[in-house]
């Protein structure tokens, strides 16, 4: 069945149906052939494989989708897609534009968000299977009449053009960085990265996802680049044109929302120097965006090597920004050593964190037979450009 029909097939009376049989179930692989055949008897054969399929997407796009159940994805547009939590998150910088166009839209991931924050918006893909598919998951969230879908291809489209919901105030953009099954280079996307980056001489609020390893050196003067995580998770790379940008580079950490903005600061080095009591490990959208000299500056904090992320103090900072952990040993890595002292500390259980230095902790439980009811984590790392090695704790309660 192709990819166009499959698509009309599953929006059919008869798939629908066959999907709300469906519904709620995992589709485990010992079970599916013999749930395949006895629905046969009952659906055609592509119609029943095109349906267990999406419940198996259906499935996995729980952890991006409060309303995954009812919608339908395919796998790579499901890959790709924000989650509804990111998407709320670029979208609030549209907010009350009135029309937005939302270009490589896919399978409609950012499509309710972007409606909401702006009032309406114009849905372009140049897939139409896809494009469908994107409709249905606007009704799903209750705004496929704010949505007006355009099947074609972005690049031959002039977003400031009139069309039937008015003039586009806003473009966002969700450049595949794949070519077919092929994941493209870092900073390649179709299309390019400087034809996305040339629509804000069209339409100037211009939003652009890219992926969290696009280097620095791609975003042009006056844009700003930010990195969201969820929690620890990096996930996104959010460029925002001149019109839209309120600093060099951001870091944000959702679900909260925190957010730490600034540029390097060559002329405001931070003191490096001997660990302290306690290292905070940045989160990583911190350290892509590069701004954990800013980090340190704002909490007091300083760097342990030049060269390395890690952030030392001499008392128990909390931050959104950064995990911050006791120092209960620092020594020159040596594993003898360190596997003597997680035996004399009782500790049984370790945790590794490498960073600028190669290591293996599953090796020293292997080789010095760690055993005891405590546990920690053993930092890998440098220190004045030598091995050095952190054993640490979470931080006290109430500390």
């Amino acid at each position: 069945m192709a990819v166009t029909s499959e698509a009309a097939a599953l929006l059919s009376r008869e798939g629908r149906e066959l999907l709300d049989l469906l519904a709620g179930r995992q589709i485990d692989p010992d079970r599916a052939l013999q749930l395949a055949q006895e629905l046969r008897g009952r659906f055609p054969a592509g119609l029943v494989a095109a349906a267990l399929t999406q419940q198996r997407l259906r499935m996995a796009g729980r952890a991006k989708f409060s309303r995954a159940d009812s919608m339908l994805f395919t796998r790579a547009g499901l890959e790709q897609a924000s989650s509804e939590l990111t998407a709320r998150h670029a979208a609030e910088r549209f907010a009350g534009l009135g029309l937005v166009a939302d270009l490589c839209c896919g399978i409609g991931g950012n499509l309710a968000a972007l409606a909401r924050a702006a009032g309406h918006v114009v849905a372009v893909d140049a897939d139409l299977a896809t494009l469908t598919l994107a409709r249905h998951n606007a009704h799903v969230y209750d705004v496929g009449a704010q949505v007006t879908p355009v099947c074609a291809d972005v690049r031959d489209l002039v977003p400031t053009g009139r069309g039937p919901a008015g003039k586009v105030r806003g473009v966002f953009i969700d450049p595949s960085r794949r070519a077919g099954e092929r994941r493209l280079r870092a900073g390649a996307s179709m299309p390019a990265l400087d034809w996305c980056l040339g629509l804000a001489a069209q339409v100037r609020p211009v939003g652009i996802k890219a992926a969290p390893g696009l280097p620095h050196d791609l975003v042009p003067e006056g844009w700003e680049i930010e990195f969201v995580a969820v929690g620890r998770e990096l996930k996104e790379a959010l460029l925002w044109s001149p019109a839209l940008a309120s600093a060099a580079r951001r870091a944000t950490i959702l679900p909260a929302g925190h957010t730490l903005a600034g540029a390097p600061d060559p002329a405001a080095p931070v003191p490096v120097n001997a660990p302290g009591a306690y290292l905070l490990d940045p989160n990583p959208a911190v350290t892509r965006a590069g701004l954990v000299e800013q980090l340190a500056r704002e909490i007091g904090a300083w760097k342990i090597d030049p060269l390395i992320a890690f952030l030392a103090a001499d008392r128990p900072v909390r931050t959104p920004f950064a995990r911050t952990m006791q120092v209960i040993e620092s020594m020159p890595w040596h594993e003898r050593q360190v596997a003597r002292k997680l035996r004399e500390l009782g500790i049984g259980t370790a945790d590794i964190r490498r960073r600028g230095l190669a290591g293996d902790v599953q090796q020293i439980h292997r080789r010095r037979g760690l055993q005891g009811p405590g546990s920690a984590t053993i930092v890998l790392t440098r220190r004045e450009g030598r091995p050095w090695g952190l054993i640490c704790v979470p931080l006290p309660a109430g500390s």
